[in-house]
């Protein structure tokens, strides 16, 4: 039997571990947390989880995300440190945005380091994750004042590959004439690691060119969401088709099989689920040439500067039907993100 564990069940983490129970539903337990206060997630949800956890003879593998601090739960539960211990990274905590350094929790990372030296299998959701994860061990430790541990990538390495987060969508051809000016969708979080600031600014030079476009915003908005969107707001209001959070699926992907281009800002990203959803969905991606997204996308599809940005939407606004076409060519090559493509290697690494 396999035991999944999640302490931060909702977006990516809940879709992952669903899938998974739909697959294994005779085969499987699974213990979660609700996905508030991420911070207290991480530093206290082993403890939680060690008096929450069944004991079962039964269970073979355990499987968890890295928000768990893995090493503590099998320290206060010494039963599941006999399993097949599989560490999933929907993300690293190791690297951030020069924004964020001076307020990171020393902690999170260092869980995250720990759990890794307990598991048996480390897994990550891109390459880019992996190898920024365990080219920035040591100098991790370059915040401590002594004592720094070295050597810590080397014994993590031979336990750790890529398994990309697998996508719930099938390749959908989209219709290549529908009328209306190019439709632009922008399905991230309401956050400055996902680069708004720029996306504005290049919409904003796009309405001041008299080029007619319209207008999504999805994506989820916190308790602190940057003034830029209020701005956007008032200022391409005559643009806007959707602007907030969907909570129906359907809905979601009703709007980006509405959309022609779907567009990446983001500065912080480990994988892309969003831009993968609407290029399966049939938008074309216009993302930068960073990050997890040329191990995703061929290069016609990544920029480097705003002003490359800005000349490949104009180029789609004189023909938005063009986007689709490009769009339809990409999705062969998209296939392998799905759930039906992953699907065997998830059963290979729980087994």
């Amino acid at each position: 039997m396999i035991l999944c564990v999640e302490p931060f069940y909702g977006g990516s983490h809940r879709q992952l571990m669903d899938l998974l129970c739909e697959s294994f539903a005779n085969d499987l337990k699974l213990v979660t947390m609700t996905a508030k206060k991420w911070h207290w997630r991480a530093r206290i949800s082993a403890l939680h989880l060690s008096q929450e956890i069944p004991e079962n003879k039964n269970f073979r593998t355990l499987f968890t995300s890295s928000v768990l601090n893995l090493a503590e739960l099998v320290a206060l539960r010494p039963d599941l440190g006999t399993l097949k211990k599989v560490l999933y990274f929907h993300e690293n905590q190791l690297i951030y945005p020069k924004r964020q350094q001076k307020e990171r929790d020393f902690q999170y990372g260092y869980n995250q380091i720990l759990s890794c030296l307990v598991a048996d299998v480390v897994v990550f959701n891109s390459l880019f994750n992996m190898n920024s994860f365990l080219d920035s061990t040591d100098s991790f430790f370059s915040l401590s004042p002594d004592y720094r541990p070295k050597g810590l990538a080397e014994k993590i390495r031979p336990k750790c590959q890529v398994l990309y987060f697998p996508i719930a969508l099938e390749p959908r051809l989209q219709v290549s004439h529908i009328d209306g000016p190019l439709h632009i969708v922008w399905p991230h979080r309401w956050e400055h690691d996902k680069g708004p600031e720029v996306f504005f600014r290049v919409l904003v030079e796009l309405d001041r060119e008299g080029i007619p476009f319209h207008l999504s915003i999805l994506g989820q908005g916190f308790s602190e969401v940057p003034a830029v969107f209020d701005d956007a707001r008032v200022s391409l209001a005559s643009h806007i088709k959707h602007f907030g959070f969907l909570e129906s699926k359907e809905d979601y992907f009703q709007v980006m099989n509405s959309a022609h281009v779907c567009v990446s800002t983001a500065v912080h990203e480990f994988y892309g689920v969003a831009m993968l959803e609407g290029a399966l969905s049939g938008c074309f991606p216009l993302c930068p040439d960073r990050l997890s997204y040329p191990e995703i996308f061929p290069p016609h599809c990544l920029y480097r500067t705003e002003a490359q940005l800005l000349n490949a939407l104009i180029k789609f606004a004189q023909n938005p039907n063009s986007a689709h076409e490009e769009a339809n060519n990409l999705l062969p090559s998209l296939s392998r993100f799905t759930w039906a493509s992953l699907k065997q290697q998830y059963l290979d690494i729980l087994l």
